[in-house]
C-alpha cells in the first residue's frame, strides 16, 4: 500500500482530541489554518486508505464579543506534529473530506447568520438608545433667546435712563446758572435799595432842616410883626395930642409905608423860598417814591422768580433721586438676572459636555466594534480563501 503524508505544524494536541476555546475579538487567537497551518488546540491525525479517519480538532472560533464560536471541530482536523497518511480507498477518503467540508461550510453560514443577527441587535440597541442620548435642547434655546432679548431690552432701558439722567443734570445746571444770575441781580437791586434808603435818609434830614429853617423864619416874621405893631402904637401915642405944630420944612417919607413895603417884600421873599423848597422837596420825594416803588416791584418779581426756581429745583432733585433709585434697582435686577442665567447656562454647558463625553465614548465603542467586525470579516475572508485552496487541492 502507498501512503501520502501531509506535514502540518501546530499545537500540542492528541489524535482524536481537541479543545474548544472561546476567544475575544482578536486576530492573534484565530491562528488556525487548514493548509499548512496549526489548529488552536489541534492534534495529530493520520488518514489511511480503507481505515477510519482519526479525530482531530479544529478548535478556535468566533466567541467572546459576538457569542459564537467554533465547537469541537469538524470531527477530524489537521493537527500539529503528525503525518496524514492516505491509505485504503481514495474515493471514501474524498467523500469523508467532502462531508467535513460541507459541515464546515454549514457552520460558516450559520456563523454569518448569527453575525448578521448580532449586527441587527446592535443597530436596534443604538436606535433605542438614540432618543435617550440625543436630548432636545430646543426649549433651552428659546429660553436663552428670550433671556438675551430681555437683557438687550434692559440695556436699552438703562441707556435711556442714563440719557434722561444726563438731560436732568443739564437742566439742573441751567437752572442753577439762572438761579445764580437772579441772585446776582437780586443782590444788585438790594444794594440799589440800600443806596436809595441812604438817599431817603439824607432827604429826610434836609427836609427836617428846611422845616426848622421855615419855623425860624416864621418866628422871625412874628417878631417883626410884633415890633412893627409896638412901634406903631408908640407913634400913635406920640401923635395922639392936640398940639399942632407947623413946620416950615420939606415933608419926610412916610415911615408906615416904608415898613409896609419892607414887610411885603420880606413876605414875598419868604413865600417864594417856601414854594421853591416845597416844590424841590415834592420833586425829590416823588423821585424817591418812584425809585422805591420800582425797586419794590423788582424785589417782588425777583422773590417770586426765586421761589419758583427753588420749587422747580426741588422737583428736579426729587425726580433725579427717583431716577437714580430706578437705575440702581434696574442694575441690581440686571446683575441678578445675569448671575441666575449664568448659572443656568453653566448647568446646560455641563449637560452638553456630559452628553458629548457620552457620545465620544459611544463613538469609541462603535469604532472598536467596527474594528472587531473588520477583523472577523478578514478572518472569514481568509477562511474562505483557505477553503478555496482546499477545494483546489481536492480537485
Amino acid at each position: 500500500t502507498s501512503s501520502t503524508s501531509y506535514r502540518s505544524g501546530g499545537g500540542a494536541g492528541l489524535c482524536g482530541g481537541g479543545s474548544s476555546r472561546s476567544s475575544s475579538v482578536s486576530a492573534r487567537r484565530y491562528a488556525s489554518s487548514v493548509i499548512g497551518g496549526g489548529s488552536y488546540g489541534g492534534g495529530a491525525c493520520s488518514i489511511s486508505y480503507g481505515g477510519p479517519v482519526c479525530a482531530g480538532s479544529l478548535a478556535g472560533g468566533f466567541g467572546g464579543g459576538l457569542g459564537a464560536g467554533f465547537g469541537a471541530g469538524l470531527g477530524a482536523g489537521f493537527g500539529a506534529g503528525g503525518d496524514v497518511i492516505l491509505s485504503g480507498n481514495e474515493k471514501v477518503t474524498m467523500q469523508n473530506l467532502n462531508e467535513r467540508l460541507a459541515s464546515y461550510l454549514d457552520k460558516v453560514r450559520r456563523l454569518e447568520e448569527e453575525n448578521a443577527q448580532l449586527e441587527h441587535y446592535i443597530r436596534e440597541w443604538y436606535r433605542k438608545q438614540a432618543p435617550s442620548v440625543s436630548k432636545d435642547y430646543t426649549s433651552y434655546y428659546q429660553t436663552i433667546e428670550q433671556l438675551q432679548n430681555q437683557i438687550i431690552s434692559a440695556t436699552v432701558d438703562n441707556n435711556k435712563l442714563l440719557l434722561d439722567i444726563d438731560n436732568s443734570k443739564m437742566t439742573a445746571d441751567d437752572f442753577r446758572m439762572k438761579y445764580e444770575n437772579e441772585l446776582v441781580i437780586r443782590q444788585s437791586v438790594e444794594a440799589d435799595i440800600n443806596g436809595l434808603r441812604n438817599l431817603l435818609d439824607d432827604l429826610t434830614l434836609v427836609r427836617s432842616s428846611l422845616e426848622s429853617e421855615l419855623e425860624s423864619l416864621k418866628d422871625e416874621l412874628m417878631a417883626l410883626k410884633r415890633n412893627h405893631e409896638e412901634e406903631m402904637r408908640q407913634l400913635q401915642s406920640q401923635t395922639g395930642g392936640d398940639v399942632s405944630v407947623e413946620v416950615n420944612a420939606a415933608p419926610g417919607e412916610d415911615l408906615t409905608k416904608t415898613l409896609n413895603d419892607l414887610r411885603n417884600e420880606y413876605e414875598q421873599i419868604i413865600e417864594r423860598n417856601r414854594r421853591e423848597v416845597e416844590q424841590w422837596y415834592e420833586v425829590k420825594i416823588e423821585e424817591v417814591n418812584q425809585q422805591v416803588t420800582s425797586s419794590s416791584q423788582d424785589i417782588q418779581t425777583s422773590s417770586h422768580q426765586l421761589t419758583e426756581l427753588r420749587r422747580e429745583m426741588q422737583n428736579l432733585e426729587i425726580e433725579l433721586q427717583a431716577q437714580l433709585s430706578t437705575k440702581n434697582s434696574l442694575e441690581n435686577s440686571l446683575a441678578e438676572t445675569e448671575s441666575r442665567y449664568g448659572c443656568l447656562l453653566q448647568q446646560i454647558q455641563g449637560q452638553i459636555n456630559s452628553v458629548e463625553e457620552e457620545l465620544a465614548s459611544i463613538r469609541c465603542e462603535m469604532e472598536s466594534q467596527n474594528q472587531e467586525y473588520k477583523m472577523l470579516l478578514g478572518i472569514k475572508t481568509r477562511l474562505e480563501q483557505e477553503i478555496a485552496q482546499y477545494r483546489a487541492l481536492l480537485q
